[in-house]
């Protein structure tokens, strides 16, 4: 009876957790998807990373920007994340396999941007736009925005690097 119980409760429990997890990636910043690692290689080594730059990643899924970019160019590097399930991956990832960076949970929003010196984003275009403004209003002069497959807004890129094979565009700007 108290095993059958416990079943329950988990099933529920892991339902209620996935459900979560499926209508924040919907009405948030988008699903989550793994960008590929040769990818991840390709965006950072566009952002010339010097050592110690504070990097943001917003939506930064499993952490595995943060992680590069702390491990391979010595950022200073964080990751925002607001999808629990998703959040929790990160975190196991960093404590399973020692992938370093910050994880943040919650929603970026809440933080100022002004010290950043590269804003790495994955996100939809729409959601992209939202954030413009506070990408106008915070970063300073001199701030790189790498963003994976997606335009922002009525930003000009000062570069475009093209698709190629399984590796989206990438767009980048500066403030």
């Amino acid at each position: 009876m108290i095993l059958g119980l416990t079943i329950i409760i988990l099933v529920f429990g892991v339902i209620i957790f996935l459900s979560i997890s499926f209508f924040i990636g919907i009405f948030g910043g988008g699903p989550f998807v793994p960008t590929p690692f040769p990818a991840v290689h390709k965006v950072l080594k566009a952002a010339k990373i010097k050592k110690n730059n504070k990097l943001y990643d917003i939506g930064a899924g499993d952490g595995r920007f943060i992680h590069f970019a702390s491990k391979d160019y010595q950022a200073n590097a964080e990751g925002f994340e607001m999808d629990p399930f998703v959040f929790f991956l990160a975190k196991m990832r960093q404590k399973i396999f020692g992938w370093q960076g910050k994880m943040t949970y919650g929603n970026f929003t809440k933080k100022s941007l002004k010290d950043a010196d590269i804003l790495i984003c994955y996100m939809m275009p729409e959601t992209l736009a939202k954030f413009q403004k506070k990408f106008d209003k915070e970063l300073k002069k001199g701030t790189k925005i790498v963003s994976y497959a997606f335009h922002i807004g009525n930003w000009k890129p000062k570069k475009i690097i093209p698709k190629e094979g399984k590796i989206s565009q990438i767009f980048i700007y500066e403030v």
